[in-house]
């Protein structure tokens, strides 16, 4: 038996180890993060088309808190930032998905209630001047017991959920 010894098998062991570890190479941990010249985003307050004129505030304030946490850029003004979240709240709704037959006639017992907001949102890089996610028709729904419990929980809870919404198509693309 002929026996292989020297630095020919050291040498094709290392080019082996080049080959395999330039082929693993093409992986980056930037998952989820967005274009390098996007770190400031201006975050304006939605037009607003229903009757419920406190939504503006109530959704503008909690995108400012929570959003530019969420996508590791920072607030900055519309003139200055390198993207914009604009949007419209179309609607807002109560509705009764949860109720049972009352004592009375004609009577029912509301045990649930919810509160539906419907928006058109847009993330846009006002660099390279693109859409980068929208959504024409983002709906979202908050629960909230009618006994114990008031629209602005279920209110909240939808806000809640429409900013997570947001988070996550704008992440969507990254």
């Amino acid at each position: 038996m002929k026996r292989i010894s020297g630095i020919l098998p050291i040498k094709v062991l290392g080019v082996l180890i080049f080959v395999a570890s330039s082929f693993s190479c093409n992986y980056s941990f930037r998952s989820g993060s967005f274009p390098d010249h996007i770190r400031t985003v201006a975050i304006l307050p939605f037009e607003n088309e229903t009757n419920r004129f406190e939504l503006t505030q109530e959704i503008h304030e909690a995108l400012l808190q929570e959003l530019p946490r969420a996508l590791g850029i920072t607030n900055a003004a519309e003139d200055a930032a390198q993207s914009v979240i604009r949007g419209r709240i179309l609607r807002y709704d109560l509705t009764t998905p949860l109720y049972r037959p009352g004592a009375g006639v004609d009577q029912i017992d509301v045990l649930q209630r919810q509160v539906g907001i419907q928006v058109q949102v847009e993330f846009i890089d006002t660099v390279e001047n693109q859409v980068l996610w929208d959504n024409s028709s983002l709906g979202i729904q908050g629960q909230y017991a009618e006994e114990s419990e008031g629209e602005e929980v279920g209110r909240a809870e939808a806000i809640e959920l429409l900013v997570q919404r947001i988070v996550d198509g704008a992440q969507s693309n990254w």
